[in-house]
């Protein structure tokens, strides 16, 4: 009997092998920058027993293991050359209506979620893509469009259940285990354990309104400069992505996409600056309950390959870092890849900016805005421009230093990044580590960029 026929047997879940029907669907990251990569076999538990079974087996059989939720890690961690472990069965969400508490299973994606809490109108911070699972968005923070009003993904966390390096399965929270319930909540997916269930405390869903305002380029430094300032003063019910982006064929775009907990006449008014500095060429402010607007800001992709880089800031960025960022994208080698490439300033602070930066493992708690750089492509595209694209990406990266701190969002996940430990993590990379050491200390849940 081999080894991976061992495993068949102490499993009910699927395991396909190289070659068998269903493994080359299997393998493909959702980030096709690292479609080369090939494991040697993908398992679908069944439930949390066999979650317990795989890793007792990966560990003993010395084979590297790969938790896989959604499939969405950017830097394509949850695909490894050895197992995969594919939590996509570990699905269901069970509401409370007593307590408020939600129990999700750990492979499951955002629209089952969505789709779950609607007919309760309750809420937790949620990611707006409708394949993201829930176990990557909560490990590593999960910033949302309520986050500045409700707060992180991981904030609402009230418990977890996790299967160990050693096979035992235990629930982390503030009352058991909680050095491990602490870097639960921001310190990384695939990094202590497997995540089988999440249990949350919802909210009421709000109504509110939505915003997508384009602004063409002669204007982009002084809109986005507006754009600041007024997320800098914005009420915490009023969530933003402030962009400028580039497609292929086309003109460098301004963009403000935002969600308000409130009227679209409040929303009119606060966004009044931004369009007052120039005339907008679009602008889509709409009233809509909070499940319409979910939908309208619902994240779509061409797909394809790309990769991304963050920085945190506290403050706002200057008129010449604004224009930096502007003729960088002007500058971009283009590709195939509709999606293009841009720089988006992700409004933080309200409620984020509310817990201390020790009372969880996410560490960016006074970052003002996230700046996001991105590049795409396609597998169509030569390597001269994939190499163009990584290329200017990294320049931009660099030269953002001059504004921006070197400090990173570990849920963009950059695998060229340097010192990650302490770009993710900041003054908790220490305590993670420790954390580490007591739940994984022989280092089984290892990748690149494992604590």
């Amino acid at each position: 009997m081999t080894e991976w026929q061992a495993l068949r047997g102490l499993v009910e879940g699927e395991l396909r092998l190289s070659g068998e029907p269903g493994y080359a669907q299997d393998r493909m990251p959702r980030n096709q920058r690292f479609a080369a990569n090939r494991p040697a076999a993908f398992l679908t538990a069944a439930h949390a027993g066999d979650v317990a079974a795989a890793v007792d087996w990966a560990r003993t059989a010395s084979v590297p293991l790969a938790v896989r939720g959604g499939g969405h890690s950017y830097a394509g961690y949850c695909v490894s050359t050895g197992l995969v472990l594919d939590l996509r069965n570990l699905v269901g969400v069970r509401f409370d209506p007593d307590t408020g508490l939600v129990t999700v299973g750990g492979g499951t994606p955002m629209k089952t979620v969505y789709a779950a809490l609607r007919p309760y109108d309750v809420t937790i911070p949620l990611g707006n893509s409708d394949t993201v699972g829930i176990g990557g968005l909560t490990l590593g923070g999960g910033v949302t469009s309520i986050s500045r009003a409700h707060g992180l993904t991981c904030d609402a966390l009230v418990s977890t259940d996790v299967v160990l390096a050693d096979a035992t399965m235990v629930t982390a929270s503030a009352r058991e285990h909680q050095d491990l319930f602490w870097a639960c909540r921001g310190g990384g997916g695939g990094n202590f354990g497997v995540n089988t269930s999440f249990t949350f405390q919802t909210r009421p869903a709000p109504a509110g309104s939505t915003c997508l305002v384009l602004w063409p380029r002669p204007c982009a430094v002084e809109v986005l400069a507006a754009a600041q300032e007024i997320m800098r003063t914005a009420p915490d019910g009023f969530s933003a992505r402030i962009g400028i982006a580039r497609s292929p064929g086309g003109d460098t775009v301004v963009s403000m996409v935002g969600h308000h907990l409130g009227p679209a006449a409040q929303l009119r008014d606060l966004i009044a600056p931004a369009c007052a500095v120039a005339p907008p060429v679009r602008a889509d402010i709409e009233d809509r309950n909070f499940w319409d607007a979910a939908t309208y800001l619902h994240h779509s992709s061409a797909g394809g390959a790309f990769a991304v880089k963050t920085r945190c800031t506290p403050h706002a960025i200057d008129d010449a870092g604004l224009a930096t960022l502007v003729r960088a994208v002007d500058k971009w080698p283009g590709s195939e890849n509709p999606d293009g490439a841009g720089a988006a300033l992700f409004a933080w602070g309200g409620a984020i900016s509310r817990v201390p930066v020790a009372d969880t493992a996410f560490p960016h708690r006074d970052t003002r805005f996230l700046l996001s750089l991105d590049t795409s492509w396609t597998q169509a595209d030569s390597p001269e421009t994939v190499r163009a694209n990584l290329k200017w990406l990294s320049a931009l990266h660099a030269e953002s230093g001059e504004f921006a701190p070197d400090a990173s969002y570990v849920n963009f996940t950059d695998p060229d990044l340097a010192d990650w430990r302490r770009a993710y993590y900041g003054t908790n990379a220490d305590r993670l580590a420790e954390v580490k050491r007591r739940y994984d200390p022989d280092r089984f849940f290892a990748f690149p960029q494992a604590v």
